[in-house]
């Protein structure tokens, strides 16, 4: 029962955090949402709200490194595993009403002058860039980690745009220019 308290704080801040960002949210609303005594809140996180959001971005960033992997699984080329993923990302925007982007973005920009969190949140982009390499590694694309680094800076980027313009079909375009970039090298 308390690991379940603990993981549903831990959801609630990740969605709270990355929908509305660390300084809207408040400890209030995370204990509201994650239906549980305040008191337990805690009990679980000592440290307050800066600790649930280093484990919340932590959690958040290593859930979507596992489905990424999940996502890429299958692909036969380096393109097809970025369009892939530009497919998942698109429609994880659409499903949410363009609340869910990147589990990180939100946070990183927000608390980037709070140590620990922005320790977090590179350890989390650390997590994707490695995962990314070590794919773009495997299909024999040439400085995997210099692409990676693109890779993930134009998804990063086409998602912001997204969320914004409330289209995923910038999800989409950039990840088969990207895939098209890739199948060329």
């Amino acid at each position: 029962m308390a690991g379940d308290t603990r993981k549903r704080f831990l959801r609630t801040a990740a969605e709270l955090f990355q929908r509305q960002g660390y300084h809207a949210t408040g400890l209030n609303q995370i204990v509201t949402e994650g239906r549980a005594p305040k008191g337990s809140l805690y009990f679980h996180f000592p440290g307050g709200k800066e600790q649930l959001a280093v484990e919340a971005v932590a959690a958040g960033g290593a859930e979507l490194s596992t489905r990424m992997a999940q996502v890429v699984a299958r692909s036969s080329s380096a393109g097809d595993a970025v369009v892939a993923l530009g497919r998942f990302f698109a429609m994880r925007l659409i499903e949410s009403d363009y609340t869910a982007g990147c589990p990180v973005a939100t946070i990183a920009l927000e608390a980037s002058t709070n140590g620990e969190i922005r320790t977090a949140c590179k350890g989390a982009y650390g997590e994707w860039l490695g995962g990314l390499t070590a794919l773009l590694g495997r299909h024999g694309v040439p400085s995997p980690e210099s692409h990676a680094q693109v890779v993930l800076s134009a998804v990063e980027g086409a998602l912001l745009l997204a969320r914004v313009r409330r289209d995923a079909s910038v999800v989409t375009d950039v990840t088969n220019r990207l895939a098209t970039m890739l199948e060329k090298l």
